[in-house]
């Protein structure tokens, strides 16, 4: 049986998550868009909220999907960065949770720097941070699962 080649099964994912991210970063998913479809689902959801609420509601959800993409992200860039040996054993190296952390912080970097050229979007330190949280996150779950698992 014909197997598929390292950079089609480890790194493709990762370019392709990283296309999705930068196409979010685009007009059509600006917090103006979004509002269009979040805000009534939580006026709907929760009628006795305020409009200031429902706002902050819609502020704190965007941001974590801000930081669920990363997360993704992150554990796709783990998963390519520490392909397993041919023993196929995938032990917990610290040096490439620290690669992943530096690449989804630049990745966010970028991801940031795309958003000053688009109109509609904020380009944002404190989101790059987020992201970097998201990726730190989504590690230490990854880390405490395989410790609890016994994988490393």
């Amino acid at each position: 049986m014909l197997k598929p080649r390292p950079f089609v099964k480890y790194w493709l994912p990762v370019l392709i998550w990283m296309g999705l991210i930068f196409s979010a970063s685009s007009d059509s998913h600006s917090y103006e868009h979004s509002s269009r479809i979040i805000e009534p689902l939580l006026r709907w959801l929760f009628p006795h909220l305020s409009e200031t609420c429902i706002h902050d509601l819609h502020h704190c959800l965007r941001k974590c999907a801000h930081l669920t993409e990363y997360a993704v992200l992150a554990l796709l860039i783990r998963r390519a960065v520490s392909q397993p040996a041919k023993s196929g054993s995938h032990s917990w190296r610290w040096p490439d949770a620290r690669l992943t952390l530096l690449l989804v912080m630049l990745y966010a970097s970028t991801d940031e720097f795309h958003q000053r050229f688009v109109p509609t979007r904020t380009s944002l330190v404190s989101d790059v941070f987020i992201d970097t949280a998201g990726g730190v996150a989504s590690l230490l779950g990854l880390w405490l699962f395989g410790r609890w698992r016994k994988h490393w």
